[in-house]
């Protein structure tokens, strides 16, 4: 499905060419024929989901999907390596959410603030203070 800033993109071009009524309609093409997918993916999945080779596949898909995870947090992790100041944000996340099972909104937000802050100490520490 296309994230939010594709679908903004096409409510703004369907005002332009069509008005209220575009900027209604395009969306709805736009996410119509997803949306079709996903619903024929779910009745599929809803008459041969108990079927052994249709589990034998969803296995193979979830193997796939964890090692595109893994390969991914390996990369972020090559890239924080260079970015030494972050790494304590990366435990404690995982710590918060993983462990403590603290909310995920309230961990962004404190997340977001804390490194924030460290970011900005760090700029101001490069550019000799702020003076």
């Amino acid at each position: 499905l296309p994230g939010p800033n594709v679908v903004n993109l096409a409510v703004v071009v369907g005002r332009r060419y069509g008005g209220l009524a575009g900027a209604c309609l395009a969306p709805f093409g736009l996410l119509a024929g997803a949306v079709a997918i996903v619903l024929l993916l779910a009745l599929l999945y809803d008459a041969y989901g108990a079927l052994p080779q249709a589990q034998s596949m969803l296995r193979g898909i979830a193997a796939a999907g964890s090692g595109l995870l893994f390969a991914m947090a390996f990369r972020m992790a090559l890239a924080i390596k260079r970015k030494p100041y972050f790494l304590p944000f990366t435990v404690l996340v995982f710590v918060a959410i993983a462990l403590l099972r603290w909310p995920l909104p309230a961990v962004m937000l404190a997340g977001i603030a804390l490194s924030g802050a460290v970011a900005y100490g760090l700029l101001n520490k490069d550019d000799g203070g702020g003076e």
